[in-house]
């Protein structure tokens, strides 16, 4: 009875869909492209068994490739086939796999799109990364005899809290899973709470964060340096990374309160959607800016502000800076991966709103790999104390080398876990 309802409120929004890609494709075009895929219509040709991962957008593709790399080392006999939610996460699977993978937009959670979707690559197995529970799809897959994994599960106390408002339909997700690979304890702890026990998942298991085994693309230090030349190799670098609504302004208020010389600030919009926001705001502000697309030589003194309207350089940012925020924690919004930044070797500073990545952000601050701020003035004091201390600096960028590789093995556990189960 829950999925016949949560059904019947997807069929309701489901004639909402168009108006709503249209306007979003108002501001990102790519929303506009192949939309028959996510009613479940696809023509991608399928040659070979299909191993299948959902990453919603780019954060998930990014934590996900070291594990995809490695089934497809491990399977050459299988295609994998990587779908997605969003335009950026598709644009990140082919920045990262080119041909060597199938992508598609993974289609709305009716019975109808689900059913075609399975009909057409006929998956051998399975992988949803983090907390893409869709409740249809899940059904679809157990009717079908799919094996099914939740991978680098994770699940905030806040989200548990909203599961669990409908908790006999997550646990009736949570049962036809085939197996779970937990971030953490405290994850896995809260997913037996909603039901994942008990003739549910075969297995709920502690196997560590993707992220961890993320590393940075060879030619990441290259880009970075070449970066670090156009903003100028004496001028301190402030990056601000994965930027979310509200946040620019605490950013922009917290530099001119530290009065730092010549400092050039880097802010880069989690969503391409937002870079001609972040532009007018800036434009408002007086602020002499400089788009990246637009950066061809040298930046003159005159210049405070690059405004990171690029893709798939997020390693070389991190490269080219000093230090760097993660985004998303300034406002209540959870905060994104601070690893990448870590595995550049980059001091780190997060806001308070970090439940998305809490268990990566607490090891980190323990390891005085990363600073947390609590507000505009706490970040600027950070700022100050910063630039104003180069062996601080320095430290806290050994740390985070250290911290970043301390905690792999997610990678091969995983990938052993599927083979268990292709096996079985």
């Amino acid at each position: 009875m829950p999925r016949l309802l949560y059904s019947f409120l997807i069929y309701l929004l489901l004639p909402f869909s168009p108006l709503r890609l249209l306007w979003r494709g108002v501001r990102q075009r790519e929303y506009l492209h192949h939309w028959g895929e996510r009613f479940g219509f696809f023509s991608h040709p399928v040659t070979r068994p299909v191993i299948w991962m959902h990453c919603v957008s780019v954060g998930e593709t990014r934590g996900a490739a070291p594990l995809i790399s490695e089934l497809q080392l491990r399977y050459p006999q299988y295609q994998v086939l990587i779908t997605h939610a969003t335009p950026t996460g598709r644009e990140a699977g082919e920045q990262l796999f080119g041909d060597s993978v199938l992508r598609a937009y993974l289609p709305y959670d009716t019975p109808g799109a689900v059913a075609r979707f399975l009909r057409h690559f006929q998956p051998k197995i399975g992988l949803l990364m983090e907390t893409e529970l869709w409740f249809n799809l899940i059904a679809g897959c157990k009717q079908r005899q799919i094996p099914i994994l939740l991978v680098n599960a994770r699940l905030s106390a806040k989200s548990a809290y909203g599961y669990a408002k409908v908790g006999q339909l997550v646990a009736q997700g949570l049962h036809n899973l085939t197996a779970i690979a937990a971030q953490t304890e405290q994850d896995a702890k809260r997913l037996r709470a909603l039901g994942a026990i008990n003739g549910g998942a075969l297995q709920v298991e502690v196997m560590g964060n993707l992220k961890f085994d993320v590393t940075p693309p060879p030619q990441a230090a290259v880009s970075g340096e070449v970066l670090r030349s156009l903003f100028g190799k004496q001028r301190p670098v402030f990056l601000a990374a994965s930027t979310r609504d509200g946040e620019e302004s605490m950013i922009l208020d917290a530099v001119a309160a530290a009065e730092i010389p010549h400092l050039l600030t880097v802010i880069v919009p989690r969503h391409p959607q937002r870079f001609d926001e972040v532009a007018q705001l800036l434009n408002r502000r007086g602020i002499h800016f400089l788009r990246r697309s637009r950066l061809e030589q040298a930046l003159p003194e005159s210049v405070n502000v690059v405004l990171g309207d690029s893709m798939g350089e997020m390693f070389a940012y991190y490269a080219a800076c000093d230090v760097a925020l993660i985004g998303g924690s300034l406002q209540p919004l959870g905060g994104q991966n601070l690893i990448e930044a870590s595995a550049m070797s980059k001091p780190v500073l997060i806001g308070p709103h970090t439940f998305n990545f809490e268990a990566a952000t607490e090891l980190a601050i323990a390891a005085k790999a990363a600073w947390r701020v609590m507000d505009v003035v706490d970040l600027a004091r950070a700022l100050t104390r910063l630039y104003g201390d180069p062996e601080l600096r320095q430290s806290m960028s050994w740390k985070a080398l250290e911290f970043s590789t301390s905690a792999g093995g997610a990678t091969q556990r995983i990938a052993d876990l599927v083979g268990r189960v292709i096996r079985a």
